[in-house]
């Protein structure tokens, strides 16, 4: 089956089963994640793979009770993006620069860095908003990925963020919640999304070829 088959096949689980993903189809899915492009790749978030079932009941009792899906999910992945860059998080993407790309000249590295030194003099805010812009690039790819693994899934913005980042201490790591993507194997008693077609625009209403 091709992508495009795959991806005309995946949809928005709305009830999961609770049973675990086979363990190399949730590596397959990090690793995209892991590839996925981010401006100046800086990919300015951490990825929270939820497993623990307390952990799940308490997200879903606590931020979001109004999404079945989280308890009964294999893994919740949280998309957290950092709230403010900082020199110290600049100095760690430039170690590892420089450790995968020795060839690289110096100068050519200096410049990049001082480049990106820009970042440190934007608000929190708007750091934190463009991460996030970063972060849903890596949940497209994620979502992708999901598909070609033929694993359900589900994007969910509908929680409280403040209750969440709380309750898993993201302040106090300079993060902030913007988005959880929830994977497992769809409920098929339960999930009327399952049976329902795929609404998308046409190409003709969606694509303007100029």
């Amino acid at each position: 089956m091709t992508l495009i088959a795959k991806l005309s096949k995946r949809y928005a689980s709305k009830q999961m089963n609770g049973k675990k993903l086979p363990q190399n189809k949730v590596d397959n899915i990090l690793e995209a994640i892991r590839l996925a492009p981010t401006s100046m790749g800086l990919q300015p978030f951490k990825i929270l793979v939820v497993e623990s079932q307390e952990i799940k009941n308490k997200i879903f009792e606590t931020a979001a009770p109004g999404q079945p899906q989280i308890p009964n999910a294999s893994q919740v992945l949280i998309f957290a993006c950092y709230r403010k860059v900082t020199d110290e998080i600049l100095d760690t993407y430039f170690d590892l620069i420089n450790k995968t790309r020795p060839m690289l000249a110096k100068e050519k590295v200096i410049a990049y860095r001082n480049m990106m030194n820009g970042l440190l003099n934007k608000t929190a805010d708007e750091n934190f908003q463009w991460a996030a812009r970063q972060a849903y690039i890596a949940l497209g790819f994620g979502l992708t990925a999901a598909a070609e693994q033929e694993v359900d899934s589900v994007p969910i913005e509908g929680y409280n963020p403040e209750a969440l980042d709380k309750l898993l201490n993201l302040h106090e790591r300079n993060l902030g919640s913007v988005c959880m993507f929830a994977i497992g194997f769809r409920n098929e008693e339960t999930d009327y999304n399952a049976r329902l077609p795929k609404v998308r625009k046409s190409t003709l209403d969606l694509f303007e070829f100029l």
